[in-house]
């Protein structure tokens, strides 16, 4: 006869054979995205059908944005903040998605600070930023063109000087 394991109580525990575990895999890795390289076809991924919100989940699959990521965002840009239902659950509507979209450009691709991108937003408003999304948001590629720009704004406020 095998001796069974016991409690503190005098029990015997269950075995733990192969069907009792638990399957403790994550989800596949499918479902895990990155921050998009192209913000144009991120734009282009959000499907036109006619619905007029979203909730967490759909916003996340379609922005690549995790849910808590969202949230914690909602807290840092105080515009974001999308519509609840009854039940509580964000409804998110085509604007809010493109909004997520911007501050994911600015954040994952332009390498803004959240302070940095919040402030960027609120020098361009949120309106103007949505409506042209290829807008140059003031970053300039050729760091020599700038150094030779602000030398060339110096040098006419010392002439007028």
């Amino acid at each position: 006869m095998t001796s069974r394991p016991t409690t503190s109580r005098g029990g015997t525990r269950p075995s733990k054979g192969p069907s009792a575990r638990r399957d403790t895999t994550r989800g596949s890795s499918a479902r895990r995205s990155k921050p998009s390289a192209n913000p144009a076809a991120d734009a282009a991924a959000v499907p036109e059908h006619g619905k007029l919100y979203y909730r967490i989940g759909e916003v996340s699959r379609l922005t690549g944005v995790k849910p808590y990521v969202l949230r914690y965002w909602e807290s840092e840009f105080r515009w974001m903040a999308p519509q609840k239902s009854r039940s509580q659950q964000r409804l998110y509507r085509r604007r809010d998605i493109d909004t997520i979209l911007l501050i994911k450009r600015l954040l994952y691709e332009e390498r803004f600070t959240i302070a940095g991108a919040r402030r960027k937003l609120r020098e361009l408003g949120v309106g103007k930023a949505l409506e042209a999304p290829q807008l140059d948001l003031g970053l300039e590629v050729d760091q020599r063109g700038r150094v030779r720009r602000i030398r060339a704004e110096l040098a006419a406020i010392r002439a007028m000087v």
